[in-house]
């Protein structure tokens, strides 16, 4: 069975995104959002579970959405307001269920960048 995990690192800091809070949607075929999980990063950045496994993870489009802007307001990073990253928002299909999917995020207050790992 596969399963989804995700890993953030803070590239303004050179550190993990540590206590990202993230939450995980499933796009339902009519476009809505039904969401299926939330977590938050540990030290290393990392879930420390999967954040879909099991019966849950099934074919499909899903979003990642990673409060940001709440990490660098934790870190007394001074941002404009509104801030220019707040949520970011990774959507995403999976098509194997027998695969593990691994969605990285490097982020600053201005900028990210994603793939999909290994």
């Amino acid at each position: 069975m596969g399963y989804l995990t995700t890993h953030v690192l803070d590239s303004a800091h050179g550190c993990p995104g540590e206590n990202i809070p993230v939450s995980l949607y499933r796009i339902g075929s009519d476009q809505r959002r039904e969401l299926i999980n939330q977590t938050v990063t540990n030290n290393d950045g990392r879930c420390d579970v999967p954040v879909l496994d099991g019966d849950d993870f099934v074919k499909g489009v899903y979003e990642l959405v990673f409060s940001v802007g709440d990490y660098y307001r934790a870190r007394s990073v001074e941002l404009p307001e509104p801030a220019f990253l707040d949520d970011v928002v990774l959507r995403f299909g999976i098509a194997d269920e027998a695969e593990h999917y691994h969605v990285p995020l490097l982020i600053s207050p201005y900028s990210y960048s994603t793939y999909r790992g290994s």
